[in-house]
């Protein structure tokens, strides 16, 4: 190994800057396939609602189930309407299960619900069952089971395993040429660190898809995309802090860990709502530790130090929110379960002002945004709660002289180039002076600035690489934002659309936020780049908030968290 390595840190600098040339043009070009190749079966899916049963009323009509969670009610956002007065606006949810089974859930309506003549909260469905409903009769009858093996045949597809494996192997061809451009500019000291980093990412996403091989998963689009975001971030580490580069890939160890914790958690439905209690009180549990015990840097007490680790818990807090927040339908139409969520918002979003970390807290509050209206469906109360943060952000800028002083350099970071402007403009001009196909890896000036592998992460690989590589980074999150927002309208589950939407909105905020703050369109708040920027606790945050994502796909054999179907004895009788 050590001759290996020794090979290229010798070499001469001309090979080195011909190799740099090449890669220049080279390297956007691989990443463009890459990109084209992942991204579009994940925007072009076919998103046809499947019907699982029919609700048969006493005049012959019959009305299809399209969700595995159905709301019966008065209110046009009903998935079943029946426009009655005495039918409640939400009067009752038809919920299925993983083994075909169906009951009905009062959901706290004026009449109640009969089943077979008596009056029930909740009661487990059989074909011939009566159910009654503000005086109006019907029938559940389920899909046959010669009918679903049919659905399963119909539903959309991935886009095969094949496909998938050659996008890691152009993924894997990618990172030998990164890594080899870092090596040839390099010391011994620091080649084989980044030999490690590089050659980490690589061991670990052929691992995962020999494992999703083994148990018959074969779409690997989305975390394929995630592997090559974390590629471009070990760039910018091996660029700016090469002897961080091991603390990284075991952050990424530790990612990938927890995105198959969730994804299992996420695979039944009822054992991922016993994580959800769980989970909401780890999250609120994090930031009361760190408020108590946590050390303040720079204006915001943010960090847990234990002994040589640092780490950032209201990071890993956002997958905790994201559970608690996601919710089956039954729940959500009991109007007290949207109080205790609103309540839990309210004390997560406190502990986050007293900790001064603000850039944090605006992160949530957008997440509870896309919960609140996904659980209500009401503008007004989306409309209310940005009010309300409005009015918060004056009191914060009032009382938290750190943040008036971000706030205040917003758009006049020319005026003060020294002091307050100085990161912004320097990654401006760094920006500027990368064009469109950048200095090439390590030739830039940027890694001498202060938080260039993390907060203007974005300015150091465009120097680097070409505003057209870190666009496609930008891109290839609004990518899973766009498929997660895809998968919504043939989601089975409430709990698994309002997570994966969720989920998605946190990394594509984080992402604006890094960006926009880097050049100046927004306040640089310090927010992390989701996969990219240099930071433990933001790598296994972004991961478990793939899992999110990767749970919402319903594409045959696409996603670990959802079953394969089940074969039934009788199914072909």
């Amino acid at each position: 190994m050590s001759q290996f390595v020794q090979i290229f840190t010798n070499a001469a600098d001309t090979y080195l800057h011909v190799y740099i040339g090449i890669m220049r043009y080279l390297a956007p070009v691989l990443a463009c396939i890459l990109l084209l190749r992942c991204v579009k079966p994940l925007l072009t899916f076919r998103r046809q609602p499947e019907i699982w049963a029919w609700l048969c009323l006493e005049d012959g009509k019959k009305l299809p189930l399209t969700h595995w969670e159905n709301v019966i009610g008065r209110s046009k956002r009903s998935d079943i309407v029946i426009d009655l007065p005495a039918v409640s606006k939400s009067h009752a949810v038809l919920t299925r299960y993983d083994d075909g089974s169906w009951t009905v859930t009062d959901a706290g309506s004026t009449s109640g619900v009969r089943v077979n003549g008596k009056q029930v909260d909740i009661s487990a469905l059989q074909p011939e069952d009566k159910i009654e409903i503000g005086g109006i009769r019907m029938t559940l009858t389920p899909i046959s089971h010669r009918q679903e093996k049919r659905l399963a045949e119909l539903r959309g597809a991935d886009s095969g395993l094949f496909r998938n494996l050659v996008n890691v192997v152009l993924l894997s061809v990618f990172q030998l040429l990164c890594c080899v451009a870092f090596l040839l500019g390099s010391d011994s000291k620091t080649a084989a660190s980044i030999l490690g980093g590089f050659g980490g990412i690589f061991i670990c996403q052929w691992v995962l898809f020999v494992f999703y091989m083994v148990i018959r998963r074969t779409s690997f689009e989305v975390e394929t995309v995630a592997f090559f975001l974390c590629t471009m971030g070990m760039a910018a580490i091996a660029a700016v802090k090469p002897g961080e580069v091991a603390k990284q890939l075991v952050a990424l160890l530790l990612g990938l860990g927890v995105f198959l914790l969730v994804g299992w958690s996420l695979r039944d439905l009822e054992r991922a709502k016993k994580f959800r209690y769980l989970a909401a009180a780890a999250g609120l549990g994090f930031l009361v530790i760190t408020l108590l015990f946590g050390k303040e840097y720079y204006g915001a007490k943010n960090w847990l130090v234990l002994g040589p680790l640092s780490i950032q818990p209201s990071e890993l807090s956002k997958v905790c929110f994201v559970y608690a927040g996601a919710s089956t339908m039954d729940r959500i139409v009991n109007k007290r379960n949207l109080f205790l969520f609103i309540a839990y918002s309210a004390a997560v979003c406190s502990c986050l002002a007293l900790m001064n970390d603000f850039g944090t807290a605006l992160i949530f509050f957008t997440a509870f945004l896309v919960i609140a209206f996904l659980r209500s469906g009401s503008v007004g109360t989306v409309t209310l709660a940005c009010a309300s943060l409005g009015f918060a952000g004056v009191v914060a800028l009032k009382i938290a002289p750190h943040a008036l002083r971000r706030f205040s350099a917003w758009r006049h970071v020319w005026e003060n180039p020294l002091t307050t402007g100085y990161q912004q403009t320097r990654s401006l001009m760094c920006i500027a002076s990368g064009g469109l196909l950048g200095l090439g890896a390590g030739q830039g000036w940027m890694k001498n600035m202060f938080a260039a592998d993390s907060d203007v992460v974005f300015a150091t690989l465009s120097e680097e690489w070409g505003i057209l590589m870190a666009i496609m980074l930008v891109l290839s999150i609004l990518a899973l934002g766009l498929f997660a927002m895809r998968s919504a309208a043939v989601g089975r589950s409430s709990f698994y659309t309002i997570g994966a939407c969720t989920a998605a909105g946190i990394l594509l905020v984080q992402t604006i936020l890094n960006v926009l703050g880097t050049v100046d369109v927004l306040p640089l708040t310090g927010v992390t780049f989701p996969f990219v920027s240099n930071g433990g606790s933001s790598m296994i945050c972004s991961w478990g908030l793939l899992a999110f994502v990767k749970a919402a796909d319903t594409r045959q054999n696409a996603s670990f968290a959802v079953p394969l179907g089940k074969k039934r004895r009788d199914e072909d009788e």
